[in-house]
């Protein structure tokens, strides 16, 4: 089996919002797939949430208006950990919003 190569995440949450919850089930479920990932978070810009693997943004929900798929999320960091290349996040969660 190949060594893991270290994997460092970066993700910037909207902290007025009250994006810290995501932020925080993203970041168990990095630690649950990659337990020597590096997860940090950070409160930053109004409505963000932005995931950075290795200095290189994979997600951004200022541009998409939505949050990534966590689990596509762990599974990418997975694989960088296994030696592949970072990879942006195509996958969203479902919008839980009803025009009437």
């Amino acid at each position: 089996m190949a060594e893991e190569t270290h994997v460092k995440v970066d993700i910037e949450y909207c902290g007025s919002c009250g994006h810290k919850k995501q932020f925080l089930q993203l970041a168990e479920e990095i630690k649950k797939n990659v337990p020597n990932a590096t997860v940090a978070g950070v409160s930053g810009r109004q409505a963000s949430f932005e995931v950075q693997v290795n200095d290189e943004l994979v997600y951004s929900k200022l541009q998409t208006l939505a949050f990534p798929d966590f689990t596509a999320v762990a599974v990418m960091i997975k694989d960088v950990s296994a030696g592949e290349p970072v990879r942006k996040i195509d996958q969203q969660q479902p919008i839980d919003c009803v025009l009437l």
